[in-house]
């Protein structure tokens, strides 16, 4: 496993070159191009907004300011669902490639998550001025857990490189797989607190929700925005299971690639 991700590294040059292709095409016929980055989560933001915090009553759903709580939670929602979504069909997108080239083919899965996180690195920006609002008007104030923020980034990367390798190809052996992922995906959304906090959830169905590593994951993006204590049992949940996804995934892979080579 180490020989190919070492390979992996030596190939650097041409999985940058994959992640700028991919990034140049999804934008190439779209006159807004990258504010479709953040209209999706901040028009979302705002829909749950209303529905929790005007209509509902209920901005007690999530951390005060409940919209960047929303905001924060959506974009980190948004670079998971895309990435989960794409490397499912990695394989088969570029099928002639990846049976033509001596390329390895985990690069056709992590070009995925690395373009979808330039994506959402790319919408900082934006949670970087709506935070600053609300600091100057009072409403919130940073801290040193910050530096949880980065580290996030990387998890979340190592999660979805895991779960990546183990969808890819599975998809190619079997074509339900996509569906299964797109239920399981629309499921998770309410499983994760990105709508309401953690500490909501209470009993036994709180220790459940540790077993979901976006949960602990969530946690650590939004502790420098917010003075509300941090759940460190689901962050410590979240890198045992991260780490572990991604081992996972890398030996199944491994295992599973000859039998995807003849399959397409």
């Amino acid at each position: 496993m180490l020989k190919r991700y070492n390979l992996i590294w030596e190939r650097r040059a041409i999985l940058d070159t994959l992640v700028r292709r991919d990034l140049r095409v999804r934008y190439a016929r779209s006159w807004l191009g990258y504010l479709w980055t953040i209209i999706d989560p901040l028009a979302m933001a705002l829909i749950y907004f209303v529905v929790f915090a005007l209509i509902f009553k209920r901005p007690d759903a999530g951390h005060h300011p409940y919209f960047l709580f929303l905001v924060i939670g959506l974009l980190v929602w948004q670079w998971f669902n895309a990435s989960i979504n794409e490397t499912a069909r990695a394989l088969l997108a570029e099928a002639k490639l990846v049976r033509s080239t001596n390329l390895p083919r985990e690069l056709w899965v992590i070009r995925v998550v690395l373009a979808k996180g330039i994506e959402f690195l790319l919408s900082m920006p934006v949670l970087i001025v709506i935070a600053l609002v609300y600091v100057i008007t009072g409403d919130t104030h940073l801290n040193w857990k910050l530096v949880l923020f980065p580290l996030a980034v990387v998890l979340q990367a190592f999660l979805q490189f895991g779960i990546g390798l183990l969808l890819a190809p599975t998809t190619v052996l079997a074509d339900d797989t996509i569906r299964v992922v797109r239920i399981v995906l629309r499921m998770l959304f309410y499983a994760t607190p990105i709508i309401y906090s953690l500490d909501l959830v209470k009993g036994w169905a709180a220790h459940l929700f540790w077993l979901n590593p976006l949960s602990g994951i969530m946690e650590m993006y939004r502790a420098g925005f917010f003075h509300d204590p941090v759940a460190k049992g689901p962050i410590v949940t979240s890198i045992v299971i991260s780490i572990g996804f991604f081992i996972w995934g890398a030996y199944t892979f491994a295992r599973m690639e000859r039998a995807v080579l003849k399959e397409i």
